[in-house]
């Protein structure tokens, strides 16, 4: 048999194993690709952005042949939504890929695949070690191998590969320390030196949570270390693109699972070879400028492997064989979300445009410190939920537990922290409706789906979220107005509120009744009406809106109607809705609710959906 024979064979059996259009893989080479992913760290604890970071040597080494980026965004400030949005390239509340530890998961939209699969189609060989973590379902043909053992090692001579490499090491989980631990377990950071922000207290167990914290920035350092060893002694380097970047802002409290700088803006190094340096617009060693965010991410590896980018995906790639550098250099915006957190929910988005960061609370009544099981794990955020209820804070460290405003405007030049809120200031009266016209044009183009309570969405959207918006955009676009009637006097917005109250849509009401919160006593005219929707309306969570509206403002004993809504809860995740409610009541406002296991059936107690569980026990054990 000819040797041409044998090559000629060995090229069909390749060949069938592929996809028909991956044979254009032959046709020209193209770049290996690689994202190094750390969890739960934003730019503050690395010395490549801040003096007082961590030295992360290796990282330090891939920013010296590489690109810096000084405005690097996931768009959630948690993992599975932040990696719903990476993975898909889609805004998840466009998706309905915005709740973290979903209830279920959402089909990917119409049309459309996780970006993986398209480098897959096009010969590329992915990878992932390990963590997925999506609330979106993966089909098939997204990854060759997604595991600890995963790696691009494995893959067929000659192809290219796209290798996920995630390290866990500075996790939220790392820092559940306890007294005794922090007492027997010394950090290598001195505690002496550690300054801690202007909002955490200055205390033994602050000090040292942030000591422990960059402390295990080092450890992962070196770990990235062996990688970028493996694929040097590979003979790889100079022919893979290499990401490193965080999957979202940082952990200790007040970071992760709030749209604030401290829970959005990640580090990001991009390192680009000699051989692909057409695909950077940036020269090696230099600091990029131009905002950029997770919803891009998937769009440029796409470019940078020569595959079309998606229509349906809302990001635009950074780097590809087309962009310059005034290409980029506009772009100076970031669109922020924040929903439900395990059994927390409170609907928060943000909008970063250039140096100002708009945020917009829609239930202004909220305080971010609510209870959390996962978060209140660590020692610090318990010691700060202390000396909040002792009395031994200064202003800017209560702010975590009160009531904040509908808007938000910060100056991050001079306010890295956003402890100053600027949107009351008339000197910024301008900026703040430039920032709240241009937030509103977003909004619009997202399509957001969480103005739906997320019980109905599940109902009657997880089918095709895409499509459920798309079909209901007139009335997302109605909820969003009432919503708005917060920023209004409230002489001014009272009109439409009665206008909601009185609405035959269920949803309005609930956005009526959620504005009236907002307002509190300075709504009185509505608590007539109010009483009327908690005892009668036939829409179970409007009725916990009204009663949550009534006892905020002290005109009932919300109790008896709370627990009569929970006894007809359709789902736990109606239940969980409404519990956050009984916990706001009970912790903010010294309500007492008797939650029992007589309330639920057997089923729901004795299952496994985390937030209901975690809200159930501890609202249980706290009567």
């Amino acid at each position: 048999m000819s040797l041409f024979y044998l090559v000629y064979i060995w090229l069909v059996v390749a060949l069938a194993g592929m996809p028909e259009h991956n044979q254009s893989f032959f046709e020209s080479e193209r770049p290996n690709i690689v994202w190094i992913t750390t969890e739960d760290n934003s730019i503050d604890y690395l010395r490549l952005y801040r003096e007082t970071g961590a030295a992360m040597p290796n990282i330090e080494r891939l920013a010296q042949r590489g690109v810096t980026f000084e405005h690097a965004f996931s768009n959630a400030p948690v993992c599975s939504v932040a990696r719903s949005t990476l993975i898909s390239g889609c805004y998840a509340p466009r998706t309905g890929a915005q709740y973290h530890r979903g209830v279920d998961q959402a089909p990917m939209p119409e049309g459309m695949q996780m970006f993986p699969y398209y480098l897959r189609q096009a010969g590329y060989y992915t990878t992932n070690n390990n963590k997925e973590d999506y609330n979106l379902i993966k089909s098939d043909g997204v990854w060759d191998a997604s595991s600890r053992r995963a790696s691009y090692r494995n893959r067929p001579p000659g192809v290219p590969f796209f290798h996920v490499q995630n390290f866990g090491l500075t996790h939220e989980g790392k820092l559940h320390f306890s007294r005794k631990q922090m007492e027997e377990q010394p950090t290598e950071t001195d505690p002496a030196t550690i300054t801690p922000f202007p909002y955490h207290p200055d205390t033994e167990v602050s000090r040292y949570t942030y000591a422990k914290y960059l402390d295990l920035h080092r450890e992962v350092d070196q770990q990235i270390g062996v990688l970028l060893d493996q694929l040097e002694e590979d003979g790889l380097m100079d022919d893979t693109i290499i990401f490193f970047f965080g999957d979202h802002g940082g952990v200790l409290p007040r970071s992760k699972g709030y749209v604030y700088e401290s829970g959005l803006h990640v580090p990001l190094v991009v390192y680009v070879p000699e051989k692909w340096a057409h695909l950077s617009p940036y020269p090696p060693g230099s600091r990029a400028e131009p905002f950029v965010s997770f919803v891009d991410f998937g769009p440029t590896v796409l470019a940078m492997a020569g595959i079309e980018v998606p229509v349906q995906m809302d990001g635009r790639a950074f780097f590809g064989e087309s962009l310059t550098r005034e290409d980029l250099q506009h772009r100076n915006t970031t669109f922020g979300y924040a929903d439900r957190f395990d059994e927390k929910v409170d609907l928060v988005r943000s909008l970063r445009m250039g140096r100002f960061k708009y945020i917009r609370n829609y239930q202004p009544f909220n305080y971010d410190g609510l209870y959390n099981f996962y978060r209140y794990r660590m020692l610090l955020y318990q010691e700060w939920d202390s000396l909040y209820r002792a009395g031994e804070l200064n202003e800017q460290q209560t702010q975590f537990f009160r009531p904040r405003a509908a808007e938000q405007l910060f100056d991050i030049t001079t306010d890295p922290y956003e402890v100053d809120n600027l949107s009351d200031d008339p000197a910024y009266r301008g900026t703040l409706h430039a920032m709240r016209e241009t937030y509103r044009a977003k909004l619009a183009e997202v399509n957001d789906l969480s103005f739906f309570p997320e019980p109905y969405l599940l109902e009657a959207g997880l089918d095709n979220p895409v499509a459920f918006g798309n079909e209901h955009q007139e009335l997302l676009t109605e909820l969003q107005t009432i919503a708005d009637l917060e920023l209004l006097p409230f002489a001014s917005a009272k009109k439409g509120i009665r206008r909601a109250l009185n609405d035959p849509n269920p949803w309005k009401r609930y956005w009526g009744l959620i504005v009236c919160s907002a307002f509190g006593e300075e709504a009185s005219v509505f608590f007539r009406k109010a009483k009327q929707l908690a005892k009668d309306d036939p829409e179970n969570l409007v009725r916990t809106r009204a009663l949550e509206f009534l006892g905020l403002t002290g005109q009932i004993d919300p109790e008896p109607g709370i627990l009569d809504v929970l006894r007809q809860a359709e789902s736990q995740a109606e239940a969980n809705l409404i519990m956050n409610t009984v916990t706001l009541l009970q912790n903010g406002h010294g309500y007492s609710f008797d939650i029992d296991d007589t309330l639920f059936p057997a089923e729901w107690i004795e299952g496994l959906q985390k937030p209901f569980i975690h809200r159930f026990e501890y609202l249980q054990n706290s009567h």
